[in-house]
């Protein structure tokens, strides 16, 4: 994967327009500033290694589903595990880092993320597999706000430019089942501390690398020209908040559920439902960068419906499919309709509340994004209740509700009325 060395400028640097229409976004490799394609390397790389935590935890559900007996409920409780630290704390490592830098935050909270799911398997009690993916989950809120600001300085405000950096989230998303399913097959739920080793070695690295990165950066920054920030845009960003809930709603139920469902409507091997999620996220990788690039051609608002346009046929595939092949296609369509308004929903916050970058990040990659997890117990007492299918089918209503938010939605840098 590469990096493209120029990058689209920033939104605060678009032409003014009529009222109502969406920018043109120049081409990626004209005009914009300096991009420091090693610090995107390097912090994409570690976003791959920290989401691969993320990834990991619903691919432990059916594992610890069918060996400890959990009933469906108790297993989407492990979700909630993962998210409920993340929803509370992430915006407020936001808000810190925008008042002062704190970039030991990415190493720190990634190692802490890898231990948390490191320690899992090691007891027996639910409780220490809920607070050990709770542990984790805290790792992830302390390492993306501050990732995310880094990025942006690194490769532009563009939505392509954090496209590359959103895909090594999704990367890692994508290998947490291809990482986990191997491992606990071979050792059961009991070799999770095998898990935690990833992280460490991204750890160290980041750690040796930092001074050279900062420096980097410096003189990046010190090239780039200095932009006009702007004025914050509550209102709208209030009105993406609840389309990212939507979509985090729609994510988690599908990452939580979508293993457990193939296996138990078409009666096949856990396998077969590891490699149904991991399309779904892999594909989601995919999206990512899709998302970006047609974000700058076509617009942020344009990018964002799309994906939720097609998201609901995927589902109305996967609750009708005949065998899993047509499952594992509905899951393809399903990870590029929910991972197209990815990373530009990111960059639409940020350039909604140009003084407050971290405050953005946080919102948007924690408190907005986490909420998905609060509600997945929902959909698991729904499962046990009245089966999977059900569960799945309660997410319909998330498109359509989407579509209805973005509607609201205004071009980033047209001025509030």
């Amino acid at each position: 994967m590469t990096v493209p060395d120029r990058l689209p400028p920033d939104a605060a640097a678009a032409p003014v327009r009529s009222a109502g229409a969406e920018p043109s976004r120049p081409r990626s490799g004209s005009g914009g500033g300096v991009v420091d394609r090693r610090g995107v390397i390097v912090l994409t790389a570690s976003h791959v290694v920290d989401d691969l935590y993320q990834g990991a935890v619903p691919a432990l559900l059916p594992f610890l589903v069918l060996d400890r007996g959990y009933s469906y409920t108790a297993a989407t409780g492990i979700i909630l595990a993962a998210t409920v630290l993340s929803s509370v704390v992430q915006p407020a490592f936001g808000v810190l880092i925008d008042r002062r830098p704190l970039p030991w935050l990415t190493p720190v909270g990634l190692l802490v993320a890898g231990v948390g799911i490191g320690l899992s398997g090691i007891g027996d009690s639910y409780w220490w597999t809920w607070s050990a993916v709770a542990l984790s989950g805290l790792g992830v809120a302390a390492y993306h706000p501050a990732a995310a600001r880094a990025a942006r300085a690194a490769a532009g405000a563009s939505a392509q430019g954090m496209s590359w950096f959103a895909v090594g989230g999704n990367a890692g998303l994508a290998l947490g089942p291809v990482v986990v399913t191997p491992v606990l097959l071979a050792y059961g739920v009991s070799g999770t501390p095998l898990l935690a080793l990833p992280a460490m070695a991204m750890a160290v690295f980041l750690l040796a690398v930092h001074r050279r990165t900062q420096a980097r950066a410096a003189r990046t920054a010190a090239r780039r020209p200095a932009e006009v920030a702007g004025v914050d845009d509550w209102r709208s960003f209030g009105w993406l908040t609840g389309l990212v809930v939507a979509r985090s709603v729609l994510y988690f139920g599908l990452s939580s559920l979508l293993a457990l469902y193939v296996i138990a409507r078409f009666d096949v091997e856990q396998a077969i439902g590891s490699a149904t999620l991991a399309t779904f996220l892999g594909v989601g990788a995919a999206g990512t960068l899709a998302g970006g690039w047609l974000a700058d051609r076509r617009g942020r608002l344009f990018a964002v419906r799309l994906g939720y346009a097609l998201a609901l046929p995927g589902l109305v595939v996967l609750l009708m499919a005949p065998d899993w092949p047509v499952a594992v296609a509905a899951a393809a369509l399903l990870g590029v309709g929910v991972y197209l308004p990815f990373s530009v929903q990111t960059t639409l916050g940020q350039e909604y509340l140009p003084n407050r970058i971290g405050t953005a990040s946080g919102v948007t990659l924690g408190l907005a994004v986490s909420a998905g997890g609060a509600v997945t117990p929902v959909l698991g007492v729904l499962a046990d209740a009245y089966g999977l299918a059900w569960a799945i089918g309660g997410l319909l209503l998330l498109p359509p509700l989407a579509l209805a938010i973005s509607s609201r939605l205004r071009p980033a840098a047209e001025p509030a009325t």
